[in-house]
């Protein structure tokens, strides 16, 4: 049984029963039809191939040449044609000053531009019923024999006819018609998803100008405006790249069999952008990867078989030797394909979904990916741009950023794919662990008694550590002015994310504020209720717990305390900006409300540095100490970090607080990615 496998970015093969060495039998497991990007960049060097052809596709050959030839002797022949020989043109040629002039005939003075016709005049001159009949009747007074103004005048009894000025009308309103310049060529075929971004900017905008244009593109004629003008702009565009020039295809039968030959234009900059695979000896185009000329010229579908690319025969050959030929292939491709027996319907322009990926990402580890060369490596909070979902296994993405630099766009895993195979993998996990007598397997480590925080289950139940994350759908959005986002500052004890916070609110109190808290606990003389706290009986206080109001919440000394949506959203409404410092369990809460906090990460430096910054603190802490905080760091970022907007690391106090206001003042001049459920 022959299998397949890659190493180094090339496939060999190996017998399945052979017994090699013990580096033959490498870790790598099995794969089946392995994908090779054809043209992939790479030092392969140059190598001249011999060019053998089979009789099938020679005949192919010839019966193209003898076409060619045969359109070559036509156009000679027909060169060749005296237009001395006519027997009118003679007479002319002896008797020049035969005729009449046209005294009604107005010769056109200044330049003359193609066709005799002057600049900037496009079509034919179109003359009125009365235009006509003053012209026939003027010619008619300067003939000089009978015959002819006889003949004029029956022209003029034509002319005069009803159904004659009828088709003369029609004349007319058809060439008036088909002289009409052409539309212009449309910008974009995406206006849907341009009135979309814009909806997304002036969302909850205070502004009347703002409101309006919302209504405006969210009304049902609009969306079939713009959803028609796509469509017409889609067809529009999709001409372009295919001009007779660059791209071409012709079908031949040969023996009961079509066999098509596809030429394509490549430019050295732009990857053709298809993988093969080897199915026996057949060479099967496995993927159209966006991006790439072959996706550009619709001419290459998955499924054909290559049979020979520039008049080197391809059945036969492994993919890396279909790999090598197309290295330094460039300008005039032309493939001899057999089409793929499997028709497909004509593509559909489809919507570029964005995502925040939850998870890192290195398709070099990856043993399922079906072609490395064209794995797209991310990490942890980059924003993908997810372009073709053809493959549900293996979707076609841009990173961020990375558009105009990366030409061809790259195979990441899709979410379902990514679900099953994490969820196998922590099963096979979870069998390996032994049972431990006596212990629940859901009991939680270090669990502290200082403080105990009341949470929602329902609302939670997604935290559990067996979730499966992958990707969660994002939009751009960007804050109104009277209505700013609420800043999380999220970290470990003792990284001065709370030194952070009471900085900011010091330094502009007019700008930032916190949230009042709510508190069951007694109110003191110098207390003011709804300025210190917002006072309430535990009764009141289990309430708004139950029904998921609290933020966060917890005991202290017998009393219930907690921040709570509306506490938020009420200080929000004046126009400042709320500072929170949050437990990492705490964030479900604050992003299933309306409030669209940005979550800033606050992460100590090395163990050294944070010794130093706590010693200016009047803190002696103990190594065990510092390596708890750079531990406890290290699990709330693996465990919460696809949920931060940014992360900080906290060096030196000052520059931490600059940075921290840099992020803040961006919310206002830069649009910020949302999960796209916050904007519906």
């Amino acid at each position: 049984m022959m299998t397949t496998s890659h190493m180094n970015g090339h496939v060999t093969e190996s017998d399945g029963g052979g017994s090699g060495g013990g580096e033959s039998n490498q870790e790598e497991p099995q794969q089946w039809h392995r994908e090779m990007a054809v043209d992939c960049p790479g030092d392969l060097g140059a190598r001249t191939l011999p060019v053998r052809r089979s009789a099938q596709l020679e005949r192919i050959r010839q019966h193209q040449e003898d076409l060619r030839r045969r359109r070559e002797e036509d156009g000679r022949n027909r060169q060749e044609l005296d237009l001395n020989a006519s027997i009118r043109l003679k007479k002319l040629s002896q008797n020049p000053k035969v005729g009449i002039d046209n005294p009604t005939f107005d010769p056109i003075e200044g330049p003359v531009g193609p066709m005799g016709l002057p600049p900037n005049l496009g079509g034919p001159t179109l003359l009125e019923l009365e235009e006509l009949l003053m012209s026939l009747k003027q010619v008619q007074h300067c003939l000089s024999d009978a015959q002819s103004q006889e003949d004029v005048e029956l022209v003029l009894q034509l002319v005069q006819k009803t159904d004659f000025q009828k088709a003369f009308n029609i004349h007319n309103a058809v060439a008036q018609h088909m002289n009409r310049p052409s539309p212009p060529f449309p910008h974009t075929d995406r206006a849907q998803g341009l009135a979309q971004e814009v909806q997304s900017m002036v969302y909850n905008s205070q502004h009347k100008e703002g409101l309006e244009l919302n209504t405006l593109l969210s009304s049902p004629h609009v969306q079939a405006v713009l959803l028609a003008h796509d469509c017409v702009a889609e067809q529009e565009m999709q001409l372009e790249p295919l001009t007779p020039d660059d791209h071409c295809e012709t079908l031949t039968q040969w023996g009961g069999e079509t066999v098509k030959i596809v030429c394509i234009e490549k430019a050295r900059d732009i990857p053709l952008g298809a993988t093969v695979r080897n199915d026996m000896d057949s060479v099967i185009i496995s993927r159209i990867v966006k991006g790439g000329a072959a996706e550009r010229s619709g001419l290459l579908h998955e499924g054909d078989e290559v049979l020979e690319i520039n008049g080197v025969e391809i059945r036969g050959k492994d993919v890396n030797e279909v790999f090598d030929i197309l290295a330094d292939m460039h300008g005039n491709l032309t493939f001899i394909l057999i089409p793929s027996p499997q028709t497909k319907p004509p593509p559909i322009k489809e919507t570029v979904v964005h995502v925040k990926a939850h998870f890192d990402y290195d398709p070099s580890d990856d043993p399922y990916v079906p072609c490395r060369e064209l794995g797209l490596c991310f990490q942890k909070g980059d924003i993908l741009h997810i372009i073709s979902q053809d493959d549900p296994n293996w979707w076609q993405a841009y990173r961020d950023g990375d558009e105009d630099n990366q030409p061809l766009a790259g195979l990441v895993p899709g979410k379902s794919f990514q679900q099953q195979r994490e969820a196998m993998k922590q099963t096979i996990e979870e069998d390996k662990e032994p049972e431990k007598s006596g212990k629940l397997w859901c009991a939680k480590k270090n669990k502290k008694k200082r403080k105990k925080l009341l949470y929602n289950s329902k609302q939670n139940d997604d935290y559990d550590n067996e979730e499966i994350l992958t990707y969660e759908e994002m939009a751009l959005y960007h804050q109104p002015a009277n209505r700013k986002r609420p800043i999380a500052l999220i970290g470990p004890p003792n990284c001065g994310q709370n030194e952070l916070r009471q900085r900011l609110l010091s330094s502009e109190p007019d700008r930032f504020g916190g949230a009042v808290p709510h508190t069951t606990r007694n109110r003191r003389d110098v207390e003011v209720s709804g300025r210190d706290y917002h006072f309430v009986s535990r009764q009141a206080f289990d309430m708004d717990a139950t029904a998921g109001k609290f933020i966060e919440s917890g005991d202290f000394e017998k009393n219930l305390y907690g921040t709570s949506t509306d506490s938020v959203r009420q200080l929000i409404n004046t126009g400042k900006i709320c500072l929170l410092c949050l437990h990492t369990q705490s964030l479900k809460i604050l992003r299933n409300s309306d409030l669209k906090p940005y979550i800033i990460f606050i992460a100590p430096p090395s163990q050294e540095r944070l010794r130093a910054l706590l010693a200016k603190e009047s803190k002696n802490p103990k190594p065990e100490e510092l390596r708890d905080i750079i531990e406890k760091a290290r699990e709330m970022e693996q465990n919460f970090g696809h949920l931060f907007d940014a992360a900080i690391v906290n060096t030196d106090q000052d520059k931490a607080y600059q940075e921290l206001l840099r992020l803040i003042n961006k919310l206002d001049t830069e649009p910020q990615w949302v999960p796209s459920s916050w904007l519906r």
